[in-house]
């Protein structure tokens, strides 16, 4: 066996903690609190796992949640609540990536409160495993968990969780003498530790027992076969710091100085996560060149390949302060900075390409895509999607980085602009609409920033319109009125024009009738005078539409018959069957049922000029329900039968005689 397969074998193994698993085992079953007062426990059971960053706290949690796997049905779900750099993790964030690996469609735009209600709901009637990896507090930890005491849930954090009651941590340190042993012996095989027992242990010591030392230290061992055990313990005394720090500088001191800038440059990955594509851009280094030193540092333990991440390694979190502080140390701030659009420009060409592979053959943006170097090319559109469902935590990370940074922002808008369109163009806005509405933020906040009016428009409506299709119109409006403020202030006419149009239907969805009329009003002059004559039809129908719902039959019917003049000057034919239908509609309320059959069949007659077969058939069942009105039930079948020749038993026939709630 080669020196790089007995240090996978050993990286991939568990060692020691045998104790530590028969405490946490038999505190699943131990009595709680509630139980001793006769109560039945209202929520899940809560295991605790504290220890030190590199003390092998989550491959303990992971061990034992391997050995119950079997025992929970409902399976096993994982969210990590602190960042790579040590930052929280939003409560609200993490309950996204739990109701994502749930299967669960968010509300877009939804607050934690709901976030988290939603979590604790899918996790009430599942005998589930959770683990709540790198807790920084209760606070973080207490919404998410479930009211159903056959949830198990696994925290992993720094000390007890003060606040969550009914848990005693089970602290991790070392590893016991003989488990650390082993664990070296699994990098290094067994001839190097047996020839000198005594280094072996002195090893062990030096690194504290901690698996995040005795790791590294393995891994440099199996990539320099003809150093010694002893040799590299007397390299480890000779450096000052902890053992993890020690260790980790004995390694980066050890690499090539091309591959100790790329590893230092991890510490810029989002959620320190690289693949190929993102080490060659911090590097400025090729993709190949940049692949081949990923794989190197997964040997040395440096990193980890993520699985299931094709091709995206993760820098371990006990690591990444460490790299933060090389390259602190030995990078000036412009080359990091230069380092950092490298890297931002890069995902931006991948997600345009990832976008342009989606249009059709001998578009403009597929010939701009020929032009593009291969490796920034996809093959397939299939290929782009999994690319981007790989990523997608990291390039959503990527945009908030961008963001945070400031001194990025024409770089942050074009990151966001590009995989705004990828998520839509591969997952379609109705699927992609939660990743969309935090993007949309992220826009808004440099448009405030950099005083950009027109983007602050644009990002305001954006998510007026998603907080509006999720039924919070109070929160739409308030934005809508907004972004009329901020379309004012970039003399922007569409964005004008729009804000209002959308004010009135806010009103109009809380039935303010009055209020929608006048700001349909607003929006109608606007567009009159700048003759544009499709939006001055669609906005004569939402006065009508208004109207109608007011009962102002007159200034209804007057509305409706300037969109069908409007749709009739455009050559819009089924536009203007529609109006004329509608038309016909208000003069059916208003209590005048020959006018509304003499503009109901001209109506289906414009239809079948027009050639749209599912608007004619929905025409013409309304034009039987005016005929049953009027006591002529055999026409009123006749126009029945026509309509079910045309589309059969189709339901969306009906499309138009259910356009009001009233009707």
């Amino acid at each position: 066996m080669t020196d790089q397969a007995v240090a996978a074998v050993g990286a991939s193994q568990f060692y020691g903690r045998q104790r530590e698993l028969k405490a946490l085992r038999a505190d699943i079953a131990r009595t709680g609190l509630d139980t001793l007062t006769g109560r039945k426990a209202p929520r899940a059971r809560v295991l605790l796992i504290a220890g030190k960053p590199g003390s092998g706290r989550t491959a303990l949690a992971e061990e034992l949640i391997a050995a119950l796997a079997d025992g929970y049905r409902g399976g096993v779900y994982r969210a990590r609540l602190t960042e790579p750099g040590g930052e929280p993790v939003p409560t609200a964030r993490a309950a996204q990536d739990l109701l994502a690996a749930l299967g669960i469609a968010e509300p877009p735009g939804a607050a934690e409160d709901e976030l988290t209600a939603l979590v604790r709901e899918a996790f009430a009637h599942r005998k589930a495993l959770l683990l709540l990896d790198d807790a920084v507090d209760a606070e973080q930890v207490d919404p998410l968990l479930p009211d159903n005491p056959e949830t198990l849930v696994v925290g992993v954090a720094r000390g007890p969780l003060t606040g969550i009651p009914d848990v005693r941590p089970c602290t991790v340190g070392g590893l016991d003498p003989k488990s650390a042993i082993e664990l070296l012996t699994g990098f290094t095989g067994s001839v190097r530790v047996t020839v000198d027992p005594q280094a072996a242990e002195s090893l062990a010591e030096e690194c504290g027992g901690l698996p995040g030392a005795l790791v590294l230290a393995g891994g440099w061992l199996a990539a320099h076969p003809k150093v010694s055990v002893a040799d590299l313990t007397k390299r480890l005394r000779a450096l000052s710091g902890d053992p993890l720090t020690r260790a980790f500088t004995l390694v980066h001191a050890s690499l090539p100085q091309p591959a100790a800038r790329i590893l230092r440059h991890l510490a810029l990955a989002p959620l320190g996560r690289a693949d190929a594509h993102t080490a060659s851009a911090l590097a400025g280094c090729s993709v190949s060149a940049a692949a081949t030193t990923l794989a190197d540092f997964a040997a040395l333990r440096l990193v980890r390949e993520v699985p299931g991440g094709e091709g995206q390694y993760e820098v371990p979190a006990h690591l990444m302060p460490l790299l933060r502080a090389e390259l602190e140390e030995r990078d000036r701030p412009a080359e990091v900075q230069l380092a950092r659009a490298r890297m931002l420009e890069r995902t931006v060409r991948l997600l345009q390409s990832g976008r342009a592979v989606t249009e059709p053959e001998g578009s403009p943006a597929r010939r701009r895509l020929a032009g593009q170097p291969r490796a920034l090319r996809f093959p397939d559109a299939a290929a782009a999607g999994a690319w981007l469902d790989s990523r997608r935590p990291v390039l959503l990370a990527s945009a908030r980085l961008a963001v945070a940074d400031g001194d990025l922002d024409t770089l942050a808008r074009r990151l966001i602009a590009a995989l705004v369109r990828a998520l839509a163009a591969h997952r379609g806005a109705e699927a992609a609409a939660p990743d969309l509405y935090g993007l949309h933020r992220l826009v808004l906040d440099v448009a405030e920033r950099r005083g950009l009016h027109r983007e602050r428009a644009a990002a305001l409506l954006n998510l007026a319109d998603l907080d509006a299709r999720t039924g919070r119109t109070e929160d739409a409006l308030l934005r809508y009125r907004s972004a009329l403020d901020a379309g004012k202030a970039a003399n922007d006419p569409y964005a004008m024009g729009r804000a209002m149009e959308s004010v009135g239907g806010a009103y109009q969805e809380l039935g303010d009738w009055q209020r929608a009329g006048d700001w349909y009003g607003r929006a109608l002059a606007q567009r009159l005078a700048r003759d544009e004559r499709a939006d001055q039809a669609r906005l004569y129908g939402r006065l009508g539409a208004v109207h109608t719902y007011a009962g102002r039959y007159g200034e209804a019917l007057r509305n409706w018959r300037a969109a069908a003049a409007g749709y009739r000057r455009l050559a819009d034919l089924p536009g203007y069957a529609r109006a004329l239908s509608e038309a016909a509609r208000v003069q059916e309320y208003a209590g005048r049922p020959d006018e509304c059959l003499r503009t109901c069949e001209e109506a289906v007659e414009w239809a079948r000029r027009a050639g749209d077969v599912r608007l004619q058939a929905a025409l013409q069942l309304r034009l039987a329900d005016t005929l049953d009105r009027l006591g002529d039930p055999a026409a009123a079948r006749l126009h029945r039968s026509a309509a079910e020749r045309l589309l059969g038993s189709d339901p969306s026939a009906y499309e138009i005689r259910s356009g009001f709630a009233e009707d």
